[in-house]
């Protein structure tokens, strides 16, 4: 058991960008499509034969034992007819791992697991607008059977290289066969997306502060722009179609039975289950979040419109004053009061300009000014 106590120290290792492998490519095989990107057979937990062809790797499994882990980037209909009539794959699933754009998910076809995870990389940006991309996604693949496991990577993110290095140096963890990879895929795919959402919240909280902070004149900050809020909330919601659709297939994988997936390894599904459930609560929370930012800015553009139009009301009360006692005395009648009065102009402008800084003064008090 010690094996297992170890399981977690080898497949979660910390996720950044520049980690070797990240992003990486084996070099193609000779002989093999060019799609393939690794190919190799393992038997109590060794590599024992590498650069062969999916053929040769799976004619060595059934004549020696062991398991075959073939590693696929984008294959095309024709480079992966090929291996899906050697490894006896389920036609709809193929056509699955070739279009990719699939939904999380798990699938038994006969023999075979069929298993989708979407893969997402936290973008980095030096400042949050309206158009940046937060989050960019891909897709890994894996077809999981008694004495192989074949991995189908979609995007640029998600490269498996590192991880195949990693387990490579734990015999005991690989001896456990594919579902020993089929873990330590799903538990790098689920450190990968906490990563993300700690980078996310990051964004949230800096959009967060900025839309209830003010500027020195008592209007919002650019924190305001609506428009990031909306892609924030764009980027979320395709975080939330990675995260969302998998907790079924780490429900299934950690709690049914399954024969193609060792017990022992079964029981630490149920680890990558509850992250994974963390996570979705975080993202979820997320847009709730989001969704009471935009309320709120919404509300505040709202309460600085109305400010703006008590003031424009204010100033039109006080431009009334003289607009009106300036019409009357301007109406061409002989007999007015004061009209022909020495003083009458001064006392005029003297009215007009008391009347107006008593208005001017009650509006101030009141706060419409």
């Amino acid at each position: 058991m010690s094996m297992i106590r170890d399981l977690r120290a080898v497949v979660r290792p910390a996720l950044r960008r520049g980690h070797p492998g990240y992003g990486a490519h084996s070099s193609e095989l000779p002989g093999a499509p060019t799609s393939v990107v690794g190919c190799a057979v393992y038997r109590d937990g060794s590599r024992v034969r590498e650069h062969l062809t999916p053929h040769e790797a799976m004619r060595s499994v059934r004549s020696e034992g062991g398991f075959a882990w073939i590693g696929l980037h984008e294959p095309t209909e024709e480079e992966f007819a090929g291996i899906a009539q050697e490894f006896g794959l389920h036609p709809l699933a193929v056509e699955d791992a070739i279009h990719a754009h699939q939904r999380p998910k798990l699938e038994r076809y006969d023999e075979t697991l069929f298993t989708v995870f979407k893969t997402i990389h936290y973008v980095d940006h030096a400042e949050l607008t309206a158009t940046s991309e937060v989050v960019e996604t891909g897709e890994v693949m894996c077809f999981t059977g008694r004495d192989f496991i074949i991995t189908v990577r979609h995007g640029g993110q998600g490269s498996l290289r590192a991880l195949r290095h990693r387990l490579q140096d734990d015999p005991e963890l690989l001896a456990k066969g594919p579902s020993a990879v089929l873990h330590a895929i799903a538990d790098q795919v689920v450190d990968g997306y906490i990563a993300v959402a700690d980078a996310v919240q990051d964004d949230i909280d800096e959009v967060e502060i900025e839309v209830f902070s003010t500027t020195p004149g008592g209007g919002s900050s650019r924190g305001g722009d609506a428009g990031r809020i909306y892609q924030l909330k764009r980027e979320v919601l395709e975080f939330k179609r990675a995260v969302s659709p998998l907790l079924r297939p780490m429900q299934q994988l950690s709690e049914r039975p399954m024969r193609l997936v060792d017990p022992d390894i079964q029981k630490y599904f149920r680890d990558v289950a509850d992250h994974l459930a963390r996570v979705n609560e975080q993202v979820v929370s997320f847009d709730d979040l989001l969704n009471s930012i935009l309320q709120a800015n919404l509300a505040q553009a709202t309460v600085a419109q109305n400010e703006d139009m008590r003031k424009i009301t204010a100033w039109a009360a006080i431009i009334a004053v003289p607009t009106m006692i300036c019409g009357v005395y301007g109406m061409n009648f002989e007999y007015m009061p004061e009209l022909h009065w020495k003083y009458g102009y001064p006392m005029v402008m003297a009215v007009i300009v008391g009347i107006c800084f008593s208005i001017h003064r009650g509006f101030k008090h009141n706060g419409w000014l």
